[in-house]
């Protein structure tokens, strides 16, 4: 059964299936990087929880500086739009985040890095502290939206290209707690794995459109 997506390629939409999807874009810029993706969601589908480190394969996709900056944009402004029932001062910093991330185009994201590092700052300010445990000292994240918004700007702002800091932002995004296998890529993960492999193939199609 083909698993249908719609991706957005410079204002044009595209209807891809597992069948499509390996034919959208040139073989020059194209990777088989999302079909990876597409394989880790099949065997979430179909046999259940799947280890986190599979995303390394990300690592490699990330080494184009350009698709990890669009990768840590595309997470922040996703997390910051999922607030649900928030405190007043996760209410104000959720605000914060949307107005300086809503109507930006994460292919190219024209962000301000001095508003960007401020509201960093803010929500890291904001779950700042720390509990010792046995092994080492843990940071205590009270909101965990909040957090990918800190986390992927802190990825946009970062002058070199940390693609193990990609990876681990696509880690802690697609992640879900269950408590049968704790915190894995499983059943409450395929919604945000189905992002992922549009966001990839949307960058991807448009790469070869600027060429």
């Amino acid at each position: 059964m083909s698993l249908p997506l719609f991706v957005n390629v410079a204002g044009v939409f595209w209807v891809l299936t597992t069948e499509t999807w390996p034919s959208i874009g040139d073989q020059s810029v194209r990777t088989n990087i999302p079909e990876k993706i597409v394989s880790i969601l099949q065997n979430v589908k179909q046999f259940g929880s799947q280890e986190p480190s599979r995303l390394t394969v990300l690592k490699k996709w990330f080494q184009v500086p350009s698709r990890l900056k669009s990768f840590a944009i595309f997470v922040a402004k996703k997390a910051s739009t999922r607030s649900g029932k928030v405190k007043s001062e996760e209410k104000e910093l959720f605000c914060l985040s949307r107005k300086l991330l809503n109507g930006v185009d994460v292919a190219k994201p024209p962000i301000n890095k001095r508003k960007a590092r401020g509201l960093c700052r803010k929500l890291h300010d904001f779950q700042k502290d720390h509990k010792r445990t046995r092994w080492a000292d843990v940071r205590i994240i009270k909101n965990w939206n909040l957090f990918l918004v800190e986390q992927g700007l802190q990825v946009y702002l970062d002058s070199t290209n940390d693609v193990a800091a990609g990876y681990k932002l696509a880690n802690n995004y697609c992640r879900h707690y269950d408590p049968l296998y704790g915190n894995t890529l499983n059943s409450g993960s395929k919604h945000k794995l189905k992002e992922i492999i549009s966001f990839m193939f949307a960058v991807e199609a448009r790469e070869e459109l600027e060429e």
